[in-house]
């Protein structure tokens, strides 16, 4: 038996992070309503009933490449039964991409901020909303990121309130954060 198996006999809701398409493939063949999310590179099986779900996370993305890690936190945050706006592709680079949004997140009850690079967006978007901003910092991106680590020391630094910053690539830890505070 697969863990994916013996995990869906404790629980209607098991979440499987950083697989391929082949690895879902074959659990699919043993458990047949597995779902892959490409994006996020992970594998869903909800047995749970349809309760209404609790609203207020946004997660935005800086880039497209960090769209993948958003996409683990996204889906995290919904297989514990939170409503998820997604926002890709707002960073500080084109910061009116970010500033189109602002009504949305000052809307929100809690953000999740997907960036590499020098990590700067959940500074700025800190600054502009008075909820709490989880940071993720990614490992991909163009430049001297150091896979991550310059993402990482940046969001650590910051210097605005209501930061709280999580590990390289870990989309998963941050949406069961974002998930915890909503409920």
């Amino acid at each position: 038996m697969t863990i994916a198996q013996q995990m869906i006999k404790r629980s209607d809701s098991v979440l499987v992070t950083k697989v391929s398409s082949e690895i879902f493939e074959t659990v699919r063949q043993r458990i047949p309503d597995a779902c892959y999310n490409p994006a996020a590179r992970a594998i869903t099986i909800d047995r749970s009933q349809s309760a209404p779900r609790k609203r207020g996370i946004v997660i935005i993305s800086g880039g497209t490449a960090d769209i993948p890690v958003a996409e683990e936190a996204a889906i995290t945050a919904e297989l514990m039964g939170c409503k998820v706006q997604r926002l890709y592709d707002v960073g500080v680079a084109g910061v009116h991409r970010l500033l189109d949004h602002l009504p949305r997140l000052q809307r929100a009850r809690v953000i999740i901020a997907v960036a590499g690079m020098e990590g700067a967006l959940p500074s700025v978007v800190s600054g502009l909303v008075s909820v709490p901003v989880i940071a993720v910092p990614t490992s991909v991106g163009y430049g001297t990121g150091f896979n991550g680590l310059a993402a990482l020391l940046g969001m650590l630094n910051s210097c605005t309130p209501g930061v709280s910053v999580v590990n390289i690539d870990n989309g998963f830890g941050a949406g069961y954060l974002a998930a915890r505070i909503i409920r």
